[in-house]
């Protein structure tokens, strides 16, 4: 697989506070990456990084090898990447329909508009012309999902899927991810649940106080392991 997201040495700051320390991170296209670490380990630091949404203009962010460090949000979205939000970030005033729409104002074209969202979540065909924060949390997050998905990425970030959700909404909404993957779309998942995590990525990542405190095949990791590399420095995983 050729490489999509290509990052060496970043680090990361809040005014005088340094958030990230050197993190170097390679994601390759159609792949499925998951991130995971404890509150505060630099996770939503590092995806407002990969946004614009925290400058990093000296930093070297390569996304299909072009440097988009420095580079307009609204640049990078049309580029090729899109977020779901923590919290979903859902305008109250706009439909379901309406909050969908707004991902395809990038402009991308690809195989994600309404009607493909709509077969992978059919309950928002039902639910399109209701106000969108009226809905369950666990369809909440889907109109999220969804309408990043407009925007058709060539990489989706899905920061805290399941973040306030039940388990078995959780698992209905992972279960779209072999569909979304099919289209050749790559995808970063923050995700606290360590088991699930495990179980939809092909190599995971875990930050430890803004460091990179393990990497390698999902599929060779333990749980102790990731529980050690929460919190303490462990060698990459081959």
């Amino acid at each position: 697989m050729s490489a999509l997201l290509d990052i060496k040495n970043l680090d990361a700051f809040y005014g005088d506070f340094q958030a990230l320390f050197g993190i170097s991170f390679e994601m390759a296209e159609a792949e499925t990456v998951a991130l995971v670490g404890a509150n505060g380990a630099g996770k939503s630091t590092f995806l407002k990084c990969l946004t614009g949404l925290l400058p990093t203009p000296r930093q070297s962010i390569l996304f299909r090898g072009e440097n988009i460090a420095g580079t307009p949000s609204f640049q990078i979205a049309r580029g090729g990447i899109a977020m779901s939000p923590e919290g979903r970030r859902l305008f109250p005033s706009l439909s379901v329909e309406e909050n969908l729409l707004l991902g395809a104002n990038v402009g991308r074209k690809g195989q994600w508009d309404l009607s493909a969202v709509h077969e992978l979540f059919p309950i928002l065909a039902e639910k399109r012309d209701i106000p969108a924060t009226l809905l369950s949390g666990g369809q909440q997050q889907m109109v999220a999902i969804g309408r990043a998905l407009m925007s058709n990425p060539a990489l989706l970030l899905l920061d805290e899927v399941s973040l306030g959700l039940a388990p078995v909404i959780v698992r209905d909404i992972y279960a779209a991810l072999p569909k979304i993957r099919s289209g050749g779309t790559a995808v970063l998942v923050v995700e606290q649940d360590i088991g699930m995590a495990m179980k939809v990525s092909d190599r995971l990542y875990c930050f430890q106080e803004g460091h990179v405190s393990l990497v390698g095949d999902a599929a060779q990791m333990t749980r102790e392991m990731i529980s050690a590399a929460y919190f303490g420095r462990q060698k990459e995983v081959q």
